[in-house]
């Protein structure tokens, strides 16, 4: 009796699979670290936003966003003690990150409230040549909108 050469199925779909999870290693491995960088900016600052607003609803005190040279700082919360805090300046997370408010136009702020529907906001954060932009309706949490092409 002679035995047929070649590989059996099982063997050949468990290299696939090696050959697979080494392919995503090595495209997660490769995934633009300043776009990493940009993204976890602009989620901790839509964070920030949302609480800020919410502090500001729960206090009934205006509360205003402003972007500084190193960093941002919210004017109006009531001082707190404690690390959850968003009183006073707060730095970027990365050094070179810099803040433009778009929207309103003209604003160089953004206000949180205290009314439940605030104007529509968007603001830009910029690392380099990469930029992201974050915004609200003013109805709907603040979050990271996809970039226009």
């Amino acid at each position: 009796m002679q035995r047929s050469r070649g590989f059996t199925l099982l063997e050949l779909m468990v290299v696939l699979v090696i050959v697979a999870m080494a392919t995503t290693a090595v495209s997660l491995a490769l995934r633009d670290d300043g776009a990493t960088r940009l993204e976890r900016e602009g989620l901790r600052l839509t964070a920030m936003l949302e609480s800020a607003r919410a502090q500001s609803r729960t206090s009934g005190l205006p509360v205003v966003w402003r972007s500084l040279p190193q960093g941002f700082e919210f004017i109006g919360l009531p001082t707190q003690a404690g690390t959850g805090s968003l009183t006073g300046p707060r730095p970027w997370l990365t050094q070179g990150t810099q803040a433009q408010v778009l929207q309103p136009p003209g604003a160089q702020t953004l206000v949180l409230g205290p009314e439940p529907l605030i104007a529509a906001q968007r603001v830009m954060l910029v690392q380099g040549e990469r930029r992201i932009t974050l915004g609200t309706d003013g109805l709907a949490p603040f979050a990271v909108l996809a970039p226009t092409p």
